[in-house]
């Protein structure tokens, strides 16, 4: 009789208990988000290495497909300061956009890790003193980082990302992030 009072109680406790763990079982980040972008931007060119400061402002969405794995969308318009002078010539990078798709693995009810990977286009101006042009390069972008909710929707996170695009134009970016959930 005992064992079966004390199946009985425990079932209970479980079955009361479900609905609150359903609640926090889906620990994988999901919904919009809006995030500002500040890191380092090293660009390679023709063999000259240069870096300069990384700006910006990303957004996106995630969609939960299990409890500890979302899918989502990424667009990204950033900045830099990198410039190179070559001889008389100054070479700056302009703005660089990015659409492509990323994969969360949630790790904690608060911290995910994610990979990424997407189209990128670059703008790089040239000027000379007298005359100046800029040209769009094509690429692609990988990526891998992650994040930690520091309140309520609120997040912080790393990420270090490698881009590549025509005419041997790479670019290796360290990015910090802070953004929010909605």
């Amino acid at each position: 009789m005992k064992k079966i009072l004390f199946a009985s109680a425990t079932a209970a406790a479980v079955l009361a208990s479900t609905p609150a763990f359903a609640q926090t079982a889906s620990i994988a980040p999901a919904g919009p988000r809006i995030e500002a972008v500040v890191g380092y931007d090293r660009v390679k060119a023709l063999g000259e290495k240069d870096g300069g400061l990384l700006f910006g402002i990303g957004a996106g969405y995630d969609y939960p497909v299990s409890n500890a794995v979302s899918i989502g969308a990424d667009i990204e318009a950033t900045g830099s300061t990198q410039k190179e002078g070559a001889g008389v010539v100054e070479v700056k990078s302009g703005r660089d956009l990015y659409a492509g798709g990323r994969v969360n693995f949630a790790v904690s009810p608060t911290a995910n890790l994610y990979v990424k990977g997407g189209y990128t286009n670059a703008r790089f101006k040239a000027d000379d003193g007298v005359d100046s042009a800029s040209e769009n390069f094509d690429g692609y972008r990988l990526g891998a980082g992650g994040q930690i909710n520091v309140s309520g929707k609120a997040y912080v996170g790393a990420e270090y990302r490698y881009s590549n695009y025509e005419h041997g134009l790479s670019r290796n970016q360290v990015a910090l992030t802070v953004g929010t959930r909605f």
